[in-house]
């Protein structure tokens, strides 16, 4: 019998199976000794042992179990004791337990759930110990281990109070509100003057200064008329990149100028303001600019803008529209006293006590200042030391900055103003809501964050249940073409079909597949890393490479960045921001590119090179010559009969190195290259048009007259990907 059982230990698994079941003795002492129980995740075999009290006694299976077997004083034991608790009885169980959780009730190691999982429809690749359990999956596995389970008593957690801050009631007394300033968006086609006018209206040259000529930010600025009156305007960028800028300048203003050039008429983003205007129920002007070209036609423009639903005054509409210069500065005055009288129209007035409200347009991180914010104030007046609340972040306002960068001491209702003093960078669009203390402040955030991640988790259990429902589905298929087994049938088949799987263990992707480009993007302000945000989301080419966005931020390329494209084997964009040198030489060293941009859609060209630097080499083939079949023969070599035709060439020329195909009924049956090429009885390398010659190929293949033999050269060309971002 011991001879017999020896030759049950030659796998590796019997021999843990036996050392399993060594649980059993854990409390009793053995030879003058105490067994130390054993922590494994192997099925039991006790159909393959004697009787466990024989073990000690036998000499075959006591050597081999040596290994195992482990001498524990006292303190030892009562150690082990305390950080296991007892397996028997009853395992209290809940809803939403990770695997981890639920080894711990049972007081089992990780390895004995994942054994367990093994014969139900979860899949072990998907599982880590941090992994959610479903409710019939926990009370399986606490059956299979031969223990009782319990719900445990669930304690009624509290409901959370809302401690969000909102907006103060809107206040209708006519003596508490007091005139404020219009605000103003400039929206229109890119490069149809909107900046170029505002510098005409500041006697500033803001166009000369940006990159490429084109707005990419919002600009907020203050422009006090002769008359007196003061105007806000917004300066939005034009490009087809920053439509959601472009959106959020209308949700704060109260009129909009609607830039349209004299000679081009309406275009793609002209369309796009005039739907963001109504959207947002803001009156129109129309600036018709450029109209000192020659080619400049503002009457067929006018026209253009009925297909649109803009009508004009002269043609018994409600917008106001006015022939400009703003290179010239012609009729500017026309155009300034028009916005007044609107404004007039509207009387737009504000509550300038209280607490402050406001929205932020532009955020951005500055290296000695810190997060700063541009906003426009809508109630109450902001000063330095009041506490804001903005998303997920709060400020304790430092200083705040006109936008000459010019310190002022306090911002009232329809003003544009910088902020100091945040504690990390709210998202552009953020409402500002002022609240009494910083503790309060602290108290909102929390709330935010608290709702946030409440809803995350919403959404991630909702992933969950559909992944549990597809393998549950799963699972059923599998078990339905088991239905003819008997149980024990059934159980060694699923045995053996997840043997391999037993001791395996999720692990993570340690190389990156080499058809992804990996991309760190940084920005100068929230908008413009929102606007690269919006065109990568665009991308739909991930059959051809795989795009992974791996870090989106603002401020300046640091080492952090140097750190995550290494790791990830990722390229750094940059858009207005800088990289020191010392930075530069970090990443020259570790071979990872930074590209630096000032101008959205050279970024976006660059983007593209290098995702098609990451795409395969296409193989393109060069027909050089063409040969008909006019006669078949063949040619005894040795013992061998080799097929020969003759052919002869009418296009090109036929090359013995290059590579041949034969096409018959207009299909290729075969590519390769010959084995010979004779013109009479001479080998030659090359046959030119007109001349017949006999081929043999590298492969005995039959002839038939009319075959075409091409010959032709493959060249690898640079694959271009097909993504198309719009612009």
């Amino acid at each position: 019998m011991s001879r017999g059982l020896l030759l049950r230990f030659e796998n590796l698994a019997q021999l843990r199976g036996a050392c399993w079941q060594l649980r059993a003795l854990s409390s009793r002492r053995v030879c003058g000794a105490q067994w130390k129980p054993v922590q494994l995740s192997a099925r039991p075999v006790g159909s393959l042992l004697p009787h466990p009290q024989l073990w000690p006694h036998h000499s075959l299976i006591s050597a081999a179990l040596s290994q195992c077997r482990h001498l524990a004083t006292k303190e030892e034991t009562k150690k082990k004791r305390k950080k296991i608790p007892l397996t028997r009885g009853e395992v209290e169980i809940r809803q939403k337990m990770t695997v981890e959780e639920l080894a711990q009730a049972m007081g089992k190691d990780i390895d004995h759930i994942y054994e367990a999982l093994l014969y139900t429809d979860v899949k072990l690749d998907s599982i880590e110990p941090d992994s959610i359990l479903h409710e019939d999956h926990i009370k399986m596995i606490v059956q299979k281990s031969g223990m009782k389970y319990k719900s445990a008593k669930l304690k009624e957690e509290k409901e959370r109070k809302n401690t969000d801050a909102v907006k103060r009631q809107v206040v209708t007394y006519p003596a508490v509100l007091t005139p404020r300033p219009p605000v103003v968006t400039i929206l229109g086609h890119v490069d149809h003057g909107k900046t170029t006018l505002l510098d005409s209206l500041r006697k500033t040259q803001v166009a000369s200064m940006e990159a490429g000529g084109i707005t990419q930010h919002i600009g907020a600025f203050t422009v006090h008329m002769p008359s007196g009156e003061r105007i806000t305007f917004l300066d939005t960028p034009g490009h087809a990149a920053f439509s959601a800028m472009r959106a959020r300048g209308t949700n704060v203003t109260d009129i909009v100028i609607l830039v349209v050039a004299a000679e081009d008429g309406v275009m793609q983003q002209t369309i796009e303001s005039i739907q963001h205007a109504k959207n947002a129920g803001v009156p129109l002007i129309l600036a018709i600019n450029k109209c000192d070209k020659p080619e400049a036609d503002p009457e067929k423009v006018k026209k253009e803008l009925l297909a649109y639903d803009v009508v004009c005054e002269e043609f018994g509409g409600d917008v106001q529209a006015v022939n400009i210069s703003a290179l010239k500065g012609e009729n500017l005055m026309v155009l300034a006293e028009a916005t007044v009288a609107l404004a007039e129209i509207l009387e737009l007035k504000a509550d300038a006590t209280g607490l402050v409200e406001g929205t932020i347009i532009e955020s951005r991180k500055d290296r000695g200042k810190g997060p700063l914010t541009t906003a426009i104030i809508q109630r109450g007046t902001l000063r330095k030391g009041c506490v804001l609340v903005a998303g997920k972040t709060w400020a304790k306002v430092r200083f705040l900055f006109d936008e000459n960068g010019k310190a002022v001491d306090a911002a009232s209702p329809g003003t544009p103003v910088e902020i100091m003093g945040w504690k990390e960078s709210p998202s552009a669009g953020d409402e500002i809501l002022e609240v009494e203390s910083e503790q309060r402040a602290q108290e909102v955030v929390a709330w935010r964050t608290y709702v946030e991640q409440q809803e995350k988790m919403k959404k991630d259990l909702e992933v969950i249940e559909a992944k549990q429902k597809e393998h549950r589905l799963e699972y059923e298929k599998k078990q339905q073409k088991l239905a003819h087994l008997t149980w024990r049938q059934r159980k060694a088949v699923l045995y053996k079909a997840n043997k391999h799987r037993m001791f395996s263990r999720p692990k993570e992707r340690t190389e990156m597949d080499e058809n992804t480009l990996s991309l760190i993007v940084k920005g100068d302000v929230d908008g413009s890393v929102e606007a690269i945000l919006n065109i990568l989301d665009s991308y739909d080419c991930q059959d051809e490479c795989k795009l992974d966005i791996v870090y989106l931020g603002m401020g300046d390329i640091s080492e952090n960045d140097i750190s995550l494209a290494e790791a990830f084997n990722g390229v750094i964009f940059g858009f207005s921001v800088k990289a020191s040198e010392s930075i530069k030489k970090l990443a020259d060293k570790k071979g990872i590119k930074i590209k630096l941009h000032n101008i959205i859609y050279k970024l976006i060209e660059d983007l593209k090179d290098e995702l098609n630097s990451r795409l395969p080499p296409a193989v393109v083939e060069t027909t050089i010559g063409e040969a008909s079949v006019l006669d078949t023969f063949s040619v005894t070599v040795g013992k061998t009969k080799i097929p020969v035709a003759g052919c002869r060439v009418h296009k090109g020329l036929l090359d013995r190195k290059m590579k041949f195909k034969l096409i018959r009924n207009r299909d290729v049956i075969w590519k390769g290259c010959l084995s010979s090429l004779k013109h009479h009885k001479n080998d030659v390398q090359v046959i030119k048009t007109g001349m017949d010659c006999g081929l043999s190929l590298d492969k005995n293949l039959e002839f038939s007259i009319g075959d075409e033999i091409i010959c032709y050269e493959e060249k690898e060309v640079q694959q271009t990907t097909s993504w198309d971002p719009g612009f």
